[in-house]
């Protein structure tokens, strides 16, 4: 069974911990970082399946990780959060290859389903703790 790894980066320990709270009851592993410099040495290092990455960071911003990260592991699915989502960064996070941006805050529903999406679109992965079954 694929148990895939997802890599949390954002500057607030208490927002991390919180996603970790999400998704690890869900089957899936979490990693965390403190800011984009961190985030981009996990990639590097361990098997990570997705990466949620807050914009506004200290070092880089989130835009400016996912740039490298792709550079690199161009499939890996990134998500952009932002508390002050605009329309300047939805079109950066298009030019980057972002799969999804997302306005913080953000629901535990709208941020699993573009998790389960982005995994299903990218290695055909179904969550069975969210009632689906791998095909």
């Amino acid at each position: 069974m694929f148990a895939p790894s997802i890599l949390i980066t954002d500057d607030d320990f208490d927002f991390r911990e919180t996603l970790r709270g999400v998704f690890e009851p869900r089957g899936f592993r979490a990693i965390l970082a403190g800011d984009g410099e961190e985030a981009i040495r996990v990639v590097l290092t361990q098997e990570v399946h997705l990466v949620l990455m807050d914009m506004h960071m200290p070092k880089l911003t989130g835009l400016d990780a996912i740039r490298k990260v792709k550079r690199f592991r161009a499939e890996l699915p990134c998500i952009l959060l932002s508390a002050a989502l605009d329309e300047s960064i939805v079109r950066e996070a298009e030019r980057v290859h972002a799969f999804s941006v997302l306005p913080k805050p953000v629901t535990r529903q709208q941020i699993t389903n573009v998790v389960d999406d982005a995994l299903r679109r990218v290695y055909n992965w179904r969550n069975e703790r969210s009632g689906l079954k791998d095909e």
